[in-house]
């Protein structure tokens, strides 16, 4: 079976990826807020339909959708898998947000990276270097010391609960990435997008309240339209950083995004305090998350050359 390989252009890939990193870093915040008045499915379904609607005219306008009739029944099965676990992945975030905080919930969907990682060394044949996984090795560490350094601070059966909410959206988003990168063998990775947003509003929606939007106020709407720009502007920026650098080398750039999400709690402390509930950080904690932004650089300069 034929493999997708990259485009080469690794600045760019490097580029889409940060840019990911970014979106998501901020992406919990809004989430918290939209969370407290509507509920996990209704807020995916929005996001979701928002998505669909926004890059299906998009495309209609750049040449529409001829594409999906050259495909087969195996690559229809894979894109319909794609769809699934990507929905998972945000129907069981947001369940394990609702338990814990933004920082807290970064740092652990910080495994999907990890699993997409490894899956495209097994999978893709891509190729790490002794200090690559010295690397990913320091990455994983740094979520160990983060993780034990919350239980301490936070704990309890909510915490436990959300981390093992989060544990299963970071599993179905890394099969999900997989899949979407064998997939641009015969999609664009928007064309891929469109499918899956339209798969997921049109499944949810016997299950999502759209009343409940009625009841949000101007902050609250502001934040939930965020998370619905956010959709487009991050997976679109993801999906292209796979089309030109390879999976493990987005992944690590990806573990960046708990430091990000942390300054960005800060930024909201300062600019709107009581927007959230702040962070409790002890010192391991802080280590911990130094440690995986120290891995991911270690191992994505390192894997520079290798990326053509």
């Amino acid at each position: 079976m034929a493999l997708h390989s990259v485009s080469g252009r690794w600045k760019l890939g490097l580029l889409l990826a940060l840019a990911t990193a970014g979106f998501w870093a901020t992406l919990p915040i809004a989430l918290k807020v939209a969370v407290q008045e509507v509920d996990v499915i209704t807020l995916t379904w929005f996001r979701f339909s928002f998505a669909a609607l926004g890059l299906g005219l998009w495309l209609q306008l750049r040449g529409g959708f001829a594409r999906f009739a050259e495909l087969g029944r195996r690559q229809w099965g894979w894109l319909s898998l794609a769809a699934l676990m990507l929905i998972g992945n945000y129907v069981f975030y947001l369940l394990g947000l609702d338990y814990t905080t933004p920082a807290n919930a970064q740092l652990i969907i910080q495994l999907a990276p990890l699993l997409m990682a490894i899956g495209g060394i097994f999978v893709f044949k891509e190729r790490f270097s002794l200090g690559q996984w010295l690397g990913l090795a320091l990455v994983a560490l740094g979520m160990w010391w983060f993780f034990s350094d919350q239980l301490d601070q936070v704990g309890g059966a909510r915490y436990t609960f959300g981390v093992w909410m989060i544990v299963v959206a970071a599993l179905v988003w890394a099969i999900y990435a997989l899949i979407q990168k064998q997939l641009l063998l015969y999609l664009s990775s928007p064309l891929i997008l469109c499918f899956i947003y339209a798969v997921a509003a049109v499944g949810l929606l016997p299950f999502a309240s759209p009343a409940a939007l009625l009841r949000l106020d101007q902050g609250q709407w502001l934040a939930l339209l965020y998370c619905a720009l956010n959709t487009l502007a991050a997976y679109g920026a993801f999906a292209e950083a796979l089309a030109h650098w390879e999976a493990s080398r987005v992944s690590v750039v990806l573990a960046l995004t708990p430091l990000l999400t942390l300054l960005s709690m800060e930024l909201a402390q300062w600019w709107l305090p009581g927007l959230v509930a702040p962070e409790s950080l002890g010192w391991l904690g802080v280590l911990g998350a130094l440690s995986v932004v120290l891995g991911s650089a270690i191992t994505s300069l390192l894997g520079r050359r290798r990326a053509g």
